[in-house]
């Protein structure tokens, strides 16, 4: 068993290595992309990947998984003579859209799509030039003295036959031409009558189509047809046809040199003559074509005419995309040694540009670095970030001239901060402004207003201290807010991580719930509404973890450590204690104490400011020491030269709590006290003191079955059981691959284990309440959040666990554990007598030993309220030796409960 297990495990290894060397280069989509190429490109690329191509395929068609592209991803060039994708020949591209997209030859398709019968339209205008020739029908009208219609064809001799006028010949005759001179003959043979002459049906002809042709031969046509109909006709051009330089020749000399391109890009069918019976139209061989790809509005492959440039085939492609930067232009040509050469062009250098292109010339327009020039970005709690025109002398209030208009209610107006890059190494400065100050016109500021410069980054915070935890680069922060949000719910659905994502913002599992008919409404709100009062919560919690602190300053913080080096200190210091935003902030240019409490948000409430502590690397001759400095707070947020001390690389300030500082702890008291409900502690105060206060018990009260709860016991309890679930889950898993026959299996196991860390646990602290009333010995201790519950009198008995019918009984002193177990119809089968308990009203667990089983009850430590719990023998059957500890464990939690309920 375990060589099998060990053998399926290397060959599930082995295939996911495989598998995934693919999967790491190509998407769902662009596998599709793959399996409809050719057969030689699909050998080729997989040759070039270094895998065989049969067992490429077998993965994945057996795949339904979609990959993500784990880095840049290569595509083959297609060589300009055969469109083949040679096996070394790799380029990468920016986008993922240039994959698996082979560059086909321009104009092809358009003539490829051929009727199958070709039958030109007759109901056109007939031109004047057409010359007439046999098998022309024409109709003639005639009326006024006398009336007449024929249809008269043309016949070999090149003459119609009118009836009372005789043979007319017209062969040969433009039809502008014939109209006239058959008007004027019929009018002299017959006085007083008009003469109406119209083509009646086209004749038909006989034409070649030879060369590279799809489908070369003779063929049908009628003698409106012109060259591009017998393309169409013979059903385009081939593969390695010519669409430049196709002939017309008529007796064997060449009448017209037809180029496509002219109608195909500049819409000239100047040489798309009409063809005449017994015409040749020959298409050769294509001589020289170059291929362009990147940012050219038509990549393609393009025939080239002798004398053809860069200026040429750039109108070919059909110019330069804006986002083109054409100033180095990669050129792939075959050199004289046929070897592949790199050669840069500028195609904004006019000269350049008037290069001859050479065959096989393969052209790449590469795409601009996407960076901006000369611009200030807006980033954080406004109402519209992202760019904005730099302009000379621009200042904070240009930018944010209004705060209700331009900054969002829960951005922090007394902290901003400027990233300017101050070196051509891209190196950063953080310059510190107070934006209310800044923006305010009645008391403008000079120090706060700050004047800004070009590429310079606005940061304005929210005040929150939610972080998120995706990092993200400080271009990346220049969005509006439904665009981060969006991107972020995307990748959430897509991973089925919804849940995950709702708790990330701080929502609630009521708002996952109800996230469906909210969705639309929630994500569609717009900036303007977000600044509204009746703006959803969900918005909120949106709006302030997208800005907080810890989220835009990761970034910034980054940068500024990677330039640390040695000579130049990191520009970070370090705020603690009881401020509201503690952390570490970057070291703004001239910052002081003041400076560093408004970054993190000021001081609390329980701040101490008559004294705080900056500790300093003090470098000597003998190494790096600690000085710790103290400052006045209260009068560093004056701006006191003396206490309001310039920061420098690494300070640490520690700010105080104010001695014997507590806050608000509320205990609440529950049950039979005179004065029952919540109160408010002072330190040291203990649960004898506040029972007191509340009056103490009614005459009502069952003081020793009281439940004390704590909320730091039930978190303790919370982590002690997905701690538990797993050590549990490891064994199981052990066990299930090394024992044979078991029949529990592993996926029923962590179900189990799943019930085990969804138990919500009480927290209770056991305790002897009359004893700490009377004594007041030992006592407890309150602590925020504490509850005391002293339920009314109870006299009975519980017994729950493994009997015929968990009940209660009405205690009687006489009676022992076992006339209660009787009672309850007896204990089961599976029940483990040896082990039976009882859980006191007051918490505690005491065992039944068989010797007190036939006692009456005060013997046997009965007191009313008490629950005995028979428990469930987990060895009853041999198959469940995995499932013992876990089953116990739900079994004994559920107990506990049902008994403290019980009360």
């Amino acid at each position: 068993m375990i060589h099998f297990i060990r053998l399926l495990t290397s060959l599930l290894v082995a295939f996911t290595f495989s598998f995934n060397a693919i999967a790491a280069q190509i998407s769902q989509q662009q596998i599709e992309q793959f399996k409809n190429l050719p057969k030689s490109q699909q050998q080729a690329l997989a040759q070039s990947m270094g895998v065989d191509l049969d067992a490429v395929m077998g993965q994945i068609s057996g795949s339904n998984q979609q990959t993500q592209l784990s880095s840049t991803p290569v595509v083959p060039r297609s060589t300009v003579e055969n469109n083949v994708v040679e096996q070394a020949e790799v380029i990468e591209f920016e986008s993922d859209t240039e994959l698996f997209k082979p560059l086909t030859r321009f104009g092809i398709d358009v003539f490829s799509n051929a009727p199958s019968t070709f039958t030109p339209t007759m109901d056109i205008a007939i031109p004047n030039h057409y010359i007439l020739g046999v098998g022309d029908q024409l109709s003639i009208q005639i009326y006024g003295k006398e009336n007449a219609e024929y249809i008269l064809p043309i016949t070999r001799e090149g003459n119609i036959l009118i009836p009372d006028v005789g043979p007319i010949k017209v062969v040969g005759l433009a039809f502008a031409e014939m109209k006239k001179f058959l008007a004027e003959r019929i009018q002299q043979r017959i006085i007083g009558v008009n003469v109406v002459v119209s083509l009646a049906e086209l004749r038909s002809m006989r034409i070649f189509v030879l060369g590279d042709a799809y489908k070369p031969g003779p063929y049908i046509l009628s003698s409106l047809s012109s060259v591009t109909h017998a393309i169409f006709a013979a059903g385009g051009v081939s593969d390695i046809g010519s669409l430049r330089n196709i002939e017309v020749k008529r007796a064997g000399k060449i009448v017209q040199t037809v180029d496509l391109y002219d109608l195909l890009i500049h819409g000239d069918s100047s040489s798309d003559i009409l063809l005449q019976s017994g015409d040749v139209v020959f298409i050769p061989t294509q001589n020289k074509n170059v291929s362009i790809r990147g940012e050219v509005r038509r990549p393609a492959i393009y025939e080239l005419k002798a004398g053809d440039n860069f200026n040429q085939i750039i109108a070919m492609a059909g110019g330069l995309l804006p986002s083109a930067y054409p100033q180095s232009t990669m050129v792939e040509r075959y050199n004289q040694h046929s070897l592949l050469s790199i050669i840069n062009i500028d195609l904004t250098d006019s000269q350049a540009r008037k290069q001859l292109l050479k065959s096989g010339d393969y052209i790449r327009v590469l795409k601009s670095s996407g960076m901006y020039d000369q611009s200030i970005t807006v980033i954080g709690a406004v109402t519209r970030p992202g760019k904005y025109q730099w302009q000379q002398g621009l200042k904070v209030a240009d930018l944010l001239p209004n705060l209700d208009s331009h900054i969002l209610p829960s951005a922090d107006l007394s902290y901003g901060l400027i990233v300017r890059q101050k070196d051509q190494a891209r190196n950063i400065e953080v310059l510190q402004f107070n934006l209310a100050k800044a923006v305010n016109k009645s008391t403008p500021n000079p120090v706060d207003n700050l004047v800004l410069l070009p590429n310079d980054k606005l940061l304005i915070f929210a005040n929150v201290t939610k972080q998120l935890d995706e990092k993200i680069s400080l271009d990346q922060l220049a969005f509006t807010q439904e665009q981060l949000f969006a991107k972020e719910r995307q990748q959430a659905k897509t991973s089925h991580k919804e849940k995950s994502f709702w708790n990330k913002y701080g929502g609630s599992s009521s708002q996952y719930a109800t996230y469906t008919r909210k969705t639309e409404r929630f994500v569609n709100q717009s900036l303007v509404q977000m600044t509204n009062d009746s703006v959803d919560q969900e918005v909120d919690i949106r709006e302030m973890g997208l800005f907080s602190r810890p989220r835009l300053l990761a970034p910034v913080l980054t940068k500024l450590r990677q330039q640390g080096a040695s000579g130049q200190p990191i520009q970070l210091i370090e705020v603690d204690g009881q401020v509201k935003f503690p952390g570490v902030y970057p070291l703004a240019k001239n910052a002081k104490v003041s400076d560093l409490l408004a970054a993190a948000g000021g001081v609390k409430e329980s701040a101490y400011l008559a004294r705080a502590e900056v500790t300093r690397n003090k470098l000597t001759a003998s190494g790096a020491t600690k000085i710790s400095l103290d400052v006045d707070l209260g009068l560093a947020l004056k701006r006191d030269e003396v206490f309001d001390i310039a920061l420098q690389s690494k300070d640490r300030l520690n700010v105080h709590k104010i001695p014997a500082w507590s806050e608000n702890h509320v205990v609440e008291l529950r049950g039979e006290f005179v004065f029952p409900g919540k109160y408010t502690i002072r330190r040291g105060e203990t649960l004898a003191d506040l029972v007191s206060k509340a009056g103490g018990l009614t005459q009502y009260a069952h003081p020793d079955a009281s439940v004390f709860t704590r909320l730091k016991l039930k978190e303790l309890e919370k982590q002690n059981l997905v701690k538990l679930a797993g050590d549990l889950r490891i064994e199981m898993a052990s066990k299930s691959l090394t024992e044979q026959g078991a029949s529990a299996s592993y996926d029923d196991a962590q179900k189990l284990l799943a019930d085990i860390t969804n138990l919500d646990p009480v927290g209770r602290l056991v305790i002897n309440l009359p004893s700490l009333m009377a004594l007041n010995d030992n006592d407890v201790l309150l602590e925020g959040g504490d509850v005391l519950y002293v339920p009314t009198k109870n006299n009975s008995i519980n017994v729950i666990g493994q009997v015929q019918v968990g009940s209660s009984h009405l205690y009687d002193n006489a009676m022992s554990t076992e006339d209660y177990l009787a009672q309850s119809g007896g204990i089961k089968k599976r029940a483990d007598a040896e082990r039976i308990y009882i859980i006191s009203a007051s918490g505690s667990i005491k065992m039944v030993e068989e010797s007190n089983w036939f006692a009456g009850a005060e013997d046997a430590g009965l007191k009313p309220g008490d629950t005995i719990v028979v428990p469930l023998d987990s060895e009853y059957m041999n198959d469940l030796t995995l499932w013992s500890t876990a089953t116990q464990i739900i079994y004994n939690a559920a107990v506990a409960v049902a008994a403290i309920n019980g009360i």
